[in-house]
């Protein structure tokens, strides 16, 4: 259930980092870009739930990681097809 509260909120922060880019970019491109700066960010915060699973919930380094990738490969694929689709328009 964690997981996928995660991938939820890596969805909405992705939709946060469009609305910026619409904001300051007033184009598709803008938004495409907010897309582009989306994935470095999502992957600390998918960084820091790994940490927060090992050093705090007891998990292993081996345990997490499959879990990292899974809520980090989500969101970011879901930036990646949206910035695709916003350059390509």
């Amino acid at each position: 259930m964690h997981m996928l509260l995660v991938i939820v909120g890596g969805a909405v922060l992705l939709g946060v980092f469009l609305l910026f880019g619409k904001l300051w970019g007033g184009d598709p491109a803008g938004m495409a870009t907010g897309a582009r700066l989306f994935v470095p960010a999502w992957l600390v915060v998918a960084l820091v739930n790994m940490w927060v699973g090992v050093n705090r919930a007891g998990y292993t380094v081996a345990e997490e990681l499959p879990i990292l990738l899974v809520v980090f490969a989500v969101p970011a694929g879901l930036a990646a097809l949206i910035a695709w689709q916003l350059a390509r328009g």
